[in-house]
């Protein structure tokens, strides 16, 4: 029995289940001129930063994460609204580290906008054969402390484009990114958009710390989340009001959710009104606003 687990994992490890996601222009940013390639071990991005100017910069207004009106994206509207609403809740979350978080009616040194360009779905009947496994192997192997890998089969994507733009319009950042979730980091959920809305924390946190540093977010050792964010995980208010637009975090009905692999429209209550998100506009004419 100890061996057959054992040649299981193994088999899920060399293959190396890792879904890929495209790197795309999807032409919502204001410019895409000297971007350059900025990869992480699983990601791929490009990236434009005015270290300068985003250094200086004091107080950020966040717009809510849009999807393109056009764009051929397998998730219906309400698993959109969750993974739309995701993105801007964690950078709201982050930013809050290092900038003011002001609301959409007031002055900023700096807007942030997202669009996702791409969510490919999980697939539901993938995920619960893992999560099956999974549950097998600690009824079978209780004293054995070794994870049993994901099935790599069925795992979704996310891209997602982003810029930071100055009170004038002039595009301070930018960021094109892409992410498959794989088959030993990130956990199956029984949903069309359950990898999709785990891997929009993880772009959040990239745009977050690009704009936040002016360097890119990856290569270094990672950081440890600040102790005073942790209190807003786990439900708890967050440090400006403005990000209550978003809703808050599900805490730690969400993360039993997760462990067990619950669907997140299950322990998400998403957006304090729950908005639709509104389509991304056309893209750019040609019209380029960098500085």
């Amino acid at each position: 029995m100890r061996f057959q687990w054992a040649a299981l994992m193994c088999v899920t490890l060399a293959v190396g289940g890792c879904a890929t996601a495209p790197l795309e222009r999807a032409g919502s940013l204001r410019s895409y001129d000297r971007m350059s390639d900025a990869n992480g071990l699983v990601t791929r991005s490009q990236i434009r930063v005015n270290k300068k100017d985003v250094l200086a910069a004091k107080t950020i207004r966040i717009a809510s994460t849009v999807f393109p009106a056009r764009a051929e994206i397998a998730l219906n509207e309400k698993e959109r609204r969750l993974v739309a609403n995701a993105i801007s809740r964690e950078l709201c979350l982050r930013l809050s580290e290092r900038f003011r978080i002001v609301s959409a009616d007031d002055d900023a040194d700096l807007t942030v906008q997202a669009t996702v360009t791409h969510a490919a779905p999980t697939s539901p009947t993938a995920s619960g054969a893992s999560k099956a496994l999974s549950i097998a192997k600690t009824v079978a192997l209780p004293a054995v402390p070794v994870p049993v890998p994901r099935l790599p089969v069925g795992l979704g994507s996310l891209s997602v484009e982003a810029e930071a733009r100055d009170f004038a319009g002039f595009q301070k950042a930018a960021m094109v990114w892409a992410r498959g979730a794989n088959s030993i980091t990130n956990s199956p959920r029984v949903a069309n958009e359950g990898d999709a809305y785990d891997l929009a924390a993880d772009f959040g946190a990239d745009f977050a710390k690009l704009v936040a540093t002016g360097d890119s977010p990856f290569g270094g050792i990672p950081a440890l989340p600040p102790i005073e964010s942790i209190p807003v995980r786990l439900g708890g208010a967050p440090k400006y009001v403005a990000c209550e637009a978003f809703g808050r975090f599900p805490g730690l009905t969400g993360m039993a959710g997760q462990s067990l692999g619950l669907p997140p429209a299950w322990t998400d209550s998403g957006a304090k009104d729950s908005p639709a998100p509104a389509p991304a506009p056309e893209a750019n004419s040609g019209q380029t606003l960098t500085q």
